[in-house]
C-alpha cells in the first residue's frame, strides 16, 4: 500500500443497531474494494471483522474492528462498531478519532433505541452523520417508513440521495438523484448497470433532486447565489454543498444498500470517497493544555492510542492515530503519560485480524503497531520536538455491577491480573477491588457485556469464575446530639492502662455554627474551642473533631489518639460497618492516670465513647441514590413506569421524542442490580438507559431494620 497524504485520507466510522448489517456491509466493502478475495459469512463464522472467538460464538460483534479500503485515490480507513448498547465503548473510542459516521438502519425496523443512542454521541462530538438504509431485500422491508421515521427525528437535515425502485425480495434497483440515473443488479449483485432512469420514476427523482439541490446550496454562499440565479446546479457543486453540510451537520445524506447481495456498496464507496471530507478539513484535536493540533505531516510526530487488543501468539496489538507529523518503522519516540521511551519496531495497515506492513504513516492515518512495552490506551506517544498531550475519550458511566471471585481461591492473583488486561481492551470494563466492601467489584454497561466477559476469562484464560450481586456501599450517619463518657482501665501487673474520655457528637452539615454551649436535660455544657479539625472522608463527607479540654484533663498529646479511635470507628460503623460520615466530635472533659495513661488507652476509650453516643445519636442508614434515565418506545411507558416504581423509584419527570419516551427517576442503587436484564425483557430489548450516581439519602425504616437484623447475623455467625 502506498504512503497516502493528509488530504487523501478520510476516517469513518460504522454505527448502528445489533442486526443493522453493519458486519456484512464491511464484508461487501472489503470486497468491492479488492481486500479480500471472497465475502464471508456471520453465521459461518467467516467474517473480516467478528475474528475473536467470543464474536463466533454469540455471532455478533463484540468489538470494534479497523479496516482500510483504497477506492479512487482515497484511502478510507472504517471502524466497524458494534450495534449493542452493551459495548458502547467500540462506538465512542471509534468516534472520537473518525471524522464521519455511516449510520446504517435495518429498513425493517427504521430508527431504533440504539440508532438514537449512537446518533447522540455524533451529535456530542460532532461529527457528520450519513444514514445507510440496508437490507432493503427484506420482505418486511419498508423504505418509505424508515425515511419518516428519520425526518420526525432529525428534522428537515435528512436529504434522499438514493431511494429504491421496490423493496422487499424483488428489490434490485435504486435511483440516484446525485447522479440522475438508475442503478440496477443482476441477482448475484457486484457491479450494476447504469441506466437512465424510466419515465415511471422520472416526476419523483426530479422532486428529490430538486430538494437536493436547495439543501447543498444552503451551505455555501457563491453556490447559494449560484442557485438563486440559475435555479440549479452542476453534479460537482452539488457535491461541493454537500460536503460542506456534512461538515456542519447541517445534512444527513441517505443511502440505500443491500449489503449481503452486494448492491450498491460500490456507489456508497465512490459517494465516499468523492464527497465525504477528508480529515484535514475538519476540526482539530485540542491538548489537555487547550493547543489545537493541525494534522500537518511536516509537524511534530504525535501518535494517539485508541484502542488495544490482545491476540493469540502476537501478545498486544496497538491501534494509534497520527495526529501530527509522520511516523516511521523503528522510529523512537516518548510516552508523555508514562515518562517511558518506546520503538515503533512495525507499522501496519490493519483489516480485521489480518495486517499489512508499511514503512510510513502520515498526519491523519489509523495504523496500528505491535510489542510495546508500556503504552497504554489513551497514551500519547510524540517524537522529537513534539510536547501534546491527549486525553479526550469519555466513556459512559456503568449500569451493570457484580462482584467477581475465581472459584478456586489460589486463582485470585491470576484473576486480578487478568481483569487488568481486559480493562485495556475494553476500558468500559471497570474493575475496583473495594476495600469497603471486601469484594471485587467488576461495572459494566449491561449484563450481556459482563457475560461476555466471565465468557472470555473461563474460554481463553482456563480460568473458572463466580458473579454475585454486590454488597451495597451504604453509609451511617446521626440525626441528633448525644454524650458519652468512657473509662478504659486495665491493670495485669506491672504499667496499666488508663484513660477516660466525654464526648457530644451531634449531626454536621456545611455551615454549622461553632458550638457554645449543649444542653442535655437539666445538664449545662459550655464549651471552650481549643482546636478543630476537619476530615474530609475518603467516602464522602466530614468528620469534625473538636478540642474542648480545659485545665488540662487529658493532655493534647492524648488527642490524636482519640481521634484515631474515633476514626476507627468512622470506619467501620457501628450499625452495620458501613462508613460513617458528617458527624461532629466535641472532646470537652476526661481523666488520665500520670503513670498508667498511654495512646492505646485514650485510642480505646474514644473509640467507645464514640460507639456509645453514636448509638444514642438516632443513627440512621443512607444509601446510594442514582439518576437515572430510561429511553423507552411509548408502548412500553406504563410497564416500565410500574418496574421503576416497584423499585422504590421517584419519578422525576418525562418528556417525549417522536415515539419514544424518556423517563427520569431517582433509584436506590440496591434496586438497579438487574434492572438491565428487566428493561430488556421488558421492551423486547427496544429500551436503554444511563444511571449516574446522585446522592446519599435515608432509608426507609422498614429497610433499615432488615439491613440491622441481617448485619446482627453475620455478627453472631462471626
Amino acid at each position: 500500500m502506498k504512503v497516502y497524504q493528509t488530504s487523501e485520507i478520510k476516517n469513518i466510522s460504522i454505527l448502528g443497531s445489533s442486526g443493522a448489517g453493519k458486519t456484512t456491509l464491511t464484508e461487501a466493502m472489503l470486497y468491492e474494494g479488492g481486500v479480500i478475495k471472497r465475502r464471508g459469512s456471520v453465521k459461518a463464522g467467516t467474517t473480516v471483522s467478528d475474528y475473536f472467538p467470543v464474536e463466533k460464538e454469540y455471532g455478533y460483534s463484540v468489538f470494534s474492528t479497523v479496516f482500510s479500503v483504497e477506492w479512487n485515490n482515497f484511502k478510507l480507513n472504517f471502524i466497524d462498531c458494534p450495534g449493542s448498547d452493551d459495548f458502547i465503548g467500540g462506538a465512542v473510542s471509534a468516534l472520537n478519532v473518525t471524522d464521519t459516521a455511516l449510520m446504517v438502519i435495518n429498513a425493517q425496523y427504521g430508527v431504533e433505541v440504539g440508532t438514537i443512542n449512537q446518533f447522540r454521541y455524533t451529535e456530542q462530538f460532532h461529527k457528520p452523520v450519513i444514514f445507510i438504509l440496508n437490507q432493503l431485500d427484506n420482505d418486511k422491508a419498508d423504505y418509505d417508513a424508515a425515511v419518516s421515521q428519520l425526518k420526525d427525528n432529525y428534522g428537515s437535515k435528512v436529504v434522499q440521495i438514493q431511494y429504491p425502485v421496490t423493496c422487499g425480495s424483488s428489490f434490485n434497483a435504486v435511483i440516484d438523484v446525485l447522479k440522475m440515473k438508475m442503478y440496477r443488479w443482476k441477482p448475484e449483485g457486484g457491479v450494476p448497470e447504469v441506466l437512465d432512469i424510466p419515465d415511471s420514476e422520472s416526476d419523483k427523482a426530479t422532486e428529490l433532486q430538486k430538494l437536493l439541490i436547495e439543501a447543498a446550496a444552503e451551505h455555501d454562499d457563491s453556490l447559494l447565489e449560484k442557485f438563486f440565479d440559475q435555479g440549479t446546479l452542476t453534479e460537482d457543486e452539488m457535491r461541493a454543498g454537500i460536503r460542506a453540510g456534512l461538515v456542519s451537520r447541517g445534512m444527513f445524506p441517505v443511502f440505500c444498500v443491500c449489503a449481503e447481495r452486494d448492491m450498491c456498496v460500490r456507489r456508497t464507496l465512490e459517494f465516499l470517497g468523492n464527497v465525504v471530507p477528508s480529515t484535514d478539513k475538519m476540526p482539530r484535536l485540542v491538548t489537555t493544555d487547550g493547543r489545537e493540533v493541525t494534522p500537518d505531516a511536516a509537524g511534530p510526530t504525535s501518535l494517539f492510542f485508541f484502542k488495544t487488543t490482545i491476540e493469540p501468539h502476537i501478545g498486544q496489538v496497538s491501534y494509534f492515530k497520527v495526529i501530527s507529523g509522520k511516523v516511521k518503522s523503528g522510529d523512537d519516540l516518548q510516552n508523555v503519560d508514562r515518562g517511558s521511551k518506546e520503538r515503533v519496531a512495525q507499522i501496519f495497515v490493519v483489516d480485521g485480524q489480518n495486517r499489512s506492513e508499511v514503512t510510513e504513516m502520515v498526519a491523519g492515518d489509523i495504523g496500528a503497531t505491535v510489542k510495546l512495552k508500556d503504552v497504554r490506551l489513551g497514551n500519547t506517544l510524540n517524537g522529537k520536538g513534539g510536547d501534546y498531550s491527549f486525553d479526550f475519550i469519555r466513556y459512559p458511566e456503568p449500569k451493570y455491577r457484580r462482584a467477581i471471585k475465581a472459584v478456586n481461591e489460589s486463582d485470585s492473583e491470576k484473576l486480578s491480573e487478568i481483569l487488568t488486561r481486559m480493562h485495556e481492551e475494553d476500558p468500559t470494563w471497570l474493575i475496583e477491588l473495594s476495600k469497603e466492601l471486601k469484594q471485587t467489584i467488576v461495572s459494566g454497561q449491561g449484563e450481556f457485556h459482563l457475560r461476555t466477559l466471565k465468557w472470555r476469562i473461563e474460554n481463553n484464560d482456563k480460568l473458572m469464575i463466580e458473579y454475585h450481586e454486590p454488597k451495597i456501599p451504604y453509609r451511617e450517619t446521626i440525626t441528633k446530639q448525644a454524650r458519652a463518657d468512657y473509662r478504659h482501665k486495665k491493670q495485669s501487673g506491672g504499667a496499666g492502662q488508663f484513660g477516660e474520655v466525654h464526648l457530644i457528637i451531634e449531626p454536621y452539615y456545611e455551615g454549622i455554627p461553632t458550638p457554645t454551649v449543649y444542653k442535655f436535660g437539666n445538664q449545662e455544657f459550655k464549651i471552650s474551642v481549643r482546636d478543630t479539625q476537619e476530615i474530609d472522608l475518603d467516602w464522602g463527607g466530614k468528620l469534625v473533631f473538636i478540642n474542648s479540654i480545659v485545665g488540662g484533663s487529658i493532655d493534647a498529646r492524648f488527642m490524636p489518639a482519640i481521634l484515631k479511635g474515633i476514626m476507627a470507628r468512622m470506619e467501620q460503623g457501628p450499625l452495620t460497618g458501613s462508613y460513617a460520615r458528617d458527624v461532629r466530635v466535641c472532646v470537652y472533659d476526661g481523666k488520665m492516670h500520670p503513670v498508667d495513661s498511654n495512646e492505646i488507652s485514650f485510642m480505646l476509650a474514644g473509640r467507645n465513647a464514640f460507639i456509645t453516643a453514636f448509638k444514642a445519636s438516632a443513627p440512621k442508614i443512607l444509601e446510594p441514590i442514582y439518576d437515572v434515565e430510561v429511553f423507552v418506545p411509548a408502548d412500553f411507558m406504563g410497564d416500565v413506569m410500574s418496574d421503576l416504581q416497584g423499585r422504590r423509584a421517584i419519578i422525576m419527570g418525562m418528556s417525549s421524542e417522536k415515539g419514544y419516551e424518556k423517563l427520569m427517576a431517582k433509584v436506590p442503587l440496591k434496586e438497579m442490580a438487574s434492572y438491565s436484564t428487566s428493561l430488556s425483557s421488558i421492551s423486547g430489548g427496544r429500551a436503554s438507559f444511563t444511571m449516574k450516581f446522585a446522592s446519599y439519602e435515608l432509608v426507609p425504616q422498614d429497610v433499615q431494620d432488615k439491613l440491622l437484623k441481617e448485619y446482627a447475623e453475620t455478627q453472631s455467625d462471626d
